[in-house]
């Protein structure tokens, strides 16, 4: 299965991937949102910044994934503090996730650049900032 993951750019998410110094993505929510239970070791996350390019840069592949059980806000705030070295967040980030009450950590390694392309988006009612395509190609335009 392909994903294609928005990154944030201000905290320059996608070149600490490229560094290696980042090997976790995290998302939150209040309920089990996306990507809660659809992501799977072996599938392949497709990057782009969230600054409006809209191109895809980089991809990487999921070696492991957590998806917490309902946690309260200590709880929550205790996972992220807990996996900080792998995760890199930045001041910002860490407020926005710590103290949600489901966490996703995806685990991704192999992150390398590609030949920048952009996705059709047409299909996806609510822009979200994980976009589950099946297979990249049936996104590129």
């Amino acid at each position: 299965m392909d994903h294609v993951v928005y990154v944030d750019h201000k905290a320059q998410e996608l070149e600490k991937l490229l560094e290696g110094a980042k090997t976790c993505i995290i998302r939150g929510a209040a309920g089990r949102k996306l990507p809660y239970g659809r992501v799977n070791p072996g599938d392949i996350l497709y990057f782009i910044r969230n600054n409006g390019e809209g191109l895809v840069r980089a991809r990487g592949q999921v070696s492991d994934v957590f998806n917490s059980e309902k946690m309260d806000k200590d709880e929550s705030i205790q996972l992220v503090e807990d996996n900080h070295a792998k995760l890199q967040l930045s001041p910002q980030q860490l407020k926005k996730w710590a103290g949600k009450r489901y966490l996703v950590l995806i685990d991704v390694d192999e992150v390398q650049v590609v030949e920048a392309f952009p996705i059709d988006k047409s299909g996806y009612s609510n822009m979200d900032d994980w976009l589950p395509v099946e297979d990249i190609d049936s996104v590129k335009t």
